[in-house]
């Protein structure tokens, strides 16, 4: 018998484990790695028994296990994404499927969809009011849905218009309703699950009428997702099958549209409040460089991460994990912001200061907004290129007033972790008459 060595952790029940999880997410978290280390035992509601670990090399060995040690975290999205999405897929039928989706989303097909970010931005920040405070994070929602619509069905229509109107509410109850238990009767419009269910069915019958428009079209002459997966094929030659393509352009579409708006709105909220970082990604833009730029999207998103646990389920007896031995069916669960606290691999941890990655690249088993391994995010290349010219886009058109109010709090949309007040703030257009400096917005760099 394989001796089971598990890191310490507390020995209160699972609901009262759970409570503290839901009601101090974050400080909980850090309060959990001072008293019992860099890695520790829970047990909580849906996820069950888990270790939580934050240490480079133990999450290194974790992302490169192989799916006969580990596999995808469970429960997951695929609960709602449909049995055909690369949450739900495990093994070769996971390999087999991400082999298809990597070419839309790297190489020159992100050049392509780089007008179309642009072109939705500058639409969405002409309807930006002048000098008054808003939340940016409904605008960051519309630009990634217009875009990840755009860049996954092509030229706009009739079924696009529904999906604008159907998917916001559809994501924003998904997120909430992955972890929480399936029932075993749809009780249709009288329960948050018919609900979810009816609209899915919904979106299955637009995506099949945009196949059937597809099928009339010369498809070598799109760019777009759909018409690239049409034209896929697995190792056998076989096409994928309707539903599996509705599926996964719903993996997409839901994957690439809610974290990168929020990270997004993030953005806004720590430049506002970090002037000086502010005022030199303006001259940057409008000298038409960009690094300062990438490291501050990084930055954000070591501060801010928009999801907090990526994680593994152990599928064999006596797992060995860096010093820790784990039994089937345990839970691995990586601390992404306690990671990203780390003081012994970002000095002054706390503190947003992008030019840490100015000259050098976050290492991927430090830094994982994305998650990590086989299982990391398909469109990590596509959501980095997108929040590069969303922030381009609005450095040079607008000109976004600094503030000395204290830094929103963490509020969790389910799945994501969204500035609470929406990312608010307030602008005017560069070209507008300029106005006297409020007396005390340029303050020092604040965490």
């Amino acid at each position: 018998m394989t001796t089971v060595t598990l890191p310490p952790g507390p020995s209160s029940p699972r609901f009262v484990q759970g409570a503290f999880a839901l009601t101090t997410p974050f400080r909980g978290m850090r309060r959990m790695r001072a008293r019992y280390g860099d890695a520790f035992t829970v047990n909580v509601p849906i996820f069950g028994r888990a270790v939580v670990i934050s240490r480079s090399d133990e999450i290194k060995q974790l992302f490169t296990a192989g799916p006969d040690l580990v596999e995808n975290l469970q429960p997951n999205l695929g609960r709602v994404l449909g049995s055909g999405s690369l949450f739900a897929l495990t093994g070769e039928e996971h390999r087999k499927q991400r082999k298809l989706l990597v070419p839309p989303f790297h190489g020159r097909r992100l050049k392509a969809y780089e007008e179309i970010i642009e072109e939705e931005t500058v639409r969405e920040l002409a309807s930006w009011p002048e000098d008054r405070p808003f939340a940016t994070l409904p605008s960051m929602m519309r630009i990634t849905l217009n875009a990840i619509l755009r860049a996954v069905f092509g030229a706009d229509g009739a079924e696009l218009a529904e999906l604008r109107e159907l998917l916001p509410p559809w994501v924003s109850s998904g997120s909430r309703l992955a972890v929480m238990p399936i029932p075993q009767i749809d009780l249709g419009r009288w329960s948050p699950w018919g609900r979810f269910w009816m609209a899915r069915r919904r979106y299955d019958a637009i995506v099949d009428r945009l196949i059937d428009k597809a099928a009339g079209e010369d498809l070598d002459e799109r760019d777009d997702v759909l018409a690239l997966l049409l034209q896929s094929r697995y190792d056998d030659g076989s096409p994928m099958s309707r539903d599996q393509i509705a599926d996964q352009l719903l993996t997409l579409l839901t994957a690439g549209h809610e974290t990168t708006a929020t990270t997004l709105a993030w953005a806004v909220e720590r430049l506002r409040r970090h002037p000086e970082v502010l005022s030199e990604l303006v001259a940057e833009a409008d000298a038409g460089g960009d690094a300062l730029r990438q490291a501050t999207i990084v930055e954000v998103q070591r501060t801010r991460p928009v999801i907090d646990l990526v994680g593994r389920h152990v599928k064999t007896d006596g797992f060995r994990l860096g010093r820790w031995t784990l039994p089937k069916g345990y839970t691995v669960l990586v601390g992404i912001t306690l990671i990203h606290d780390d003081e012994s691999l970002f000095p002054n941890a706390r503190a947003f200061d992008p030019h840490r990655f100015l000259d050098a690249k976050p290492d991927l088993y430090e830094w994982i907004p994305f998650g990590g391994g086989a299982r990391r995010c398909l469109g990590a290349a596509f959501a980095t290129m997108e929040m590069n010219v969303v922030l381009r886009t609005l450095l040079r058109d607008l000109t976004l007033t600094p503030t000395t109010e204290p830094g929103e709090r963490w509020h969790s949309r389910g799945i994501a972790n969204a500035p609470a007040k929406g990312g608010r703030a307030v602008v005017r257009r560069r070209n507008s008459p300029p106005v006297p400096p409020a007396t005390a917005t340029v303050a020092g760099a604040r965490s």
